[in-house]
């Protein structure tokens, strides 16, 4: 079975990505069971669908596929609903690890959150000194729920959220 350890955390100082590229990244969340999620996602030029089970933890089954991306386009206009998520993510190698950056816009703007995944769930890693908070269990960070009550929506933080 796929399993994915995640970390997540909020951005504290975001000024590392200035000379970074990121890839466009749009998805959406077709309407389902409560306890899983389905997601549509482009980024740049390719398409997935993915599907989760739910988080226990860190931890949650993950299986993922490469899809046309015509198909993905109109899976995201007919069976996705709105909301959808719009963020550029970044690719950043940090002390032996890949952290995936996501700087949120629409109804997410100015959340920025970096993720990092893991062999185990008590895996050891060097925190890079531009993280902030970590937000793993918080399940308002969960892209599937940023989908249905966006950050910009929030009423007890304010936009830096670290």
């Amino acid at each position: 079975m796929a399993q994915e350890i995640e970390r997540k955390f909020l951005v504290a100082d975001p000024s590392f990505l200035k000379p970074l590229t990121g890839s466009q990244v749009k998805q959406g969340y077709i309407p389902g069971k409560e306890r899983s999620a389905a997601r549509i996602r482009i980024r740049d030029s390719s398409a997935f669908l993915t599907l989760k089970s739910e988080t226990r933890g860190i931890t949650r089954s993950e299986f993922e596929y490469e899809i046309p991306l015509a198909d993905a386009e109109e899976m995201l206009e007919t069976l996705c609903a709105p909301p959808h998520i719009e963020k550029t993510r970044y690719v950043v190698e940090w002390k032996e690890h890949t952290w995936e950056v996501d700087v949120f816009h629409g109804g997410n703007e100015g959340l920025i959150v970096a993720e990092i995944e893991l062999a185990t769930a008590d895996q050891a890693f060097e925190k890079p000194p531009w993280l902030g908070r970590e937000v793993s269990q918080d399940v308002r960070y969960f892209n599937s729920n940023l989908a249905h009550c966006p950050y910009g929506n929030w009423l007890d933080e304010g936009p830096a959220g670290v």
